[in-house]
């Protein structure tokens, strides 16, 4: 379906594979509008519960594919901001969807891939992963990803970042909150699945309620408007048939129905 992903499926668990290993899955227009359309696929799919982002080959991406940023750098300011667009409207995409999103990061995270990384709501990262904004050492600034890096790692670690391009390495991904979890060797995969096992217990509304109210709760001062809104979430829920589930299948000492079958 996809020229540069592949998309594979377990059950409620959709795994998209960027498939360019021979480039480091490095961004090019192609991969975007994959991305794009894909998360867009799988985000109005209501057999997916949870979404894993992964890599083909050595590393999970490695930012812009120098081709297309050297064509870039030969072409108009308004074909730079379509493209600039194009870019930020995918991240948007990941960032936005209603369904659980998992980075599985391995190898190199660079500028872009670190932007993909930080747009998850969860990345885990294998021991021997890198990260880093790396598009001052190209005479460019980390601008299409900088929402989301900077909601992971804070104001204060991105002026370090954003302007010296150091790696950074798994361990201090984790200190810094890029990352979640770290694993060590061969255990990715299943740290990966620990996680997924963990969201697939929890109601799919009330998942997307959840990520929903961090947006709308995250970063303002707790006023009367704030205060009234989170009251009005917790209303309005209480009464789906997701919670009354949820109720029952807790007073009954039973899997809730959205729970998969052993």
């Amino acid at each position: 379906m996809y020229e540069t992903l592949e998309i594979l499926r377990d059950g409620g668990v959709a795994t998209a594979w960027m498939n360019r290993p021979e480039v480091h899955n490095a961004f090019n227009a192609q991969l975007i509008a994959d991305l794009t359309a894909a998360f867009r696929a799988l985000d109005a799919d209501e057999t997916v519960r949870a979404v894993v982002l992964a890599g083909r080959g050595k590393s999970f991406s490695a930012g812009a594919d120098l081709n297309w940023m050297k064509a870039a750098g030969a072409a108009s300011v308004e074909e730079n901001l379509a493209d600039a667009r194009k870019l930020a409207g995918m991240l948007r995409v990941i960032a936005e969807m209603t369904k659980p999103t998992i980075a599985r990061v391995h190898g190199a995270a660079l500028g872009g891939g670190m932007g993909l990384a930080s747009a998850c709501d969860i990345c885990v990262a294998g021991d021997k992963a890198l990260f880093a904004t790396s598009e001052v050492r190209f005479g460019i600034i980390p601008s299409a990803i900088s929402p989301y890096v900077i909601r992971a790692i804070g104001e204060r670690q991105a002026y370090r970042y954003f302007q010296t391009a150091e790696r950074i390495s798994a361990v201090r991904a984790v200190e810094l909150g890029l990352a979640h979890e770290l694993a060590e060797g061969d255990a990715l995969d299943a740290k990966v699945a620990e996680i997924v096992g963990a969201l697939l217990q929890g109601g799919p509304k009330s998942q997307a309620a959840a990520k929903d109210l961090i947006r709308a709760v995250a970063n303002r001062p707790v006023g009367d408007e704030v205060v009234e809104n989170t009251a009005r979430r917790i209303a309005e829920l209480r009464a789906t048939p997701e919670a009354r589930e949820g109720l029952d299948a807790f007073l009954s000492k039973r899997p809730a129905a959205w729970v998969p079958q052993a």
